[in-house]
């Protein structure tokens, strides 16, 4: 389903290329297995963050995940999932997950490119600094709920306060 009101739009080039550029630019540790995914550790605040980006060609869609060290136990996911629901409330791009299988937490996205000729630098990079901006923002709220006996209410308030004043 590639036309258009009669008209073809070329699939967008491969954004995998830009983010091996961005990924040596900062020199994070990286891997590309193939043309369509790429893999990368960024070190954070909190913890390191594992980036991972698959893109599909034939849909010209790019997903993006960057997954944090925090795994949950199964007596704790549903508090988890309630915590999941509250931030995911205050985001305006992405959204948290927690796996099924093993309980990791990780912020994902999409990007859709169709028509356009390509991902910029900058709209994937501001993608990764909004994807750890979120996780550094939340991290603290879940390990409140994880091991410090906090509700999700109560982390997410706690982890949201902005300290005023100087020390």
């Amino acid at each position: 389903m590639s036309a258009f009101l009669g008209t073809q739009h070329e699939a967008a080039a491969n954004p995998l290329d830009l983010i091996e550029q961005i990924a040596s630019a900062n020199d994070w540790h990286f891997d590309r297995p193939s043309d369509s995914e790429i893999a990368a550790e960024v070190p954070g605040k909190w913890c390191s963050y594992g980036l991972y980006f698959r893109w599909s060609g034939e849909i010209s869609a790019m997903h993006f995940t960057c997954a944090f060290d925090l795994k949950a136990p199964a007596p704790v996911k549903p508090a988890l999932y309630e915590l999941l629901a509250l931030a995911n409330e205050r985001l305006w791009i992405g959204h948290f997950g927690l796996d099924g299988d093993d309980g990791t937490a990780s912020f994902r996205h999409a990007v859709l490119l169709r028509g356009a000729t390509g991902a910029s630098c900058e709209s994937l990079e501001d993608m990764v600094d909004i994807a750890i901006t979120e996780c550094e923002r939340f991290y603290p709220a879940f390990q409140f709920v994880l091991w410090g006996g906090k509700t999700p209410g109560e982390a997410l308030a706690a982890a949201m306060l902005d300290c005023a004043g100087e020390a």
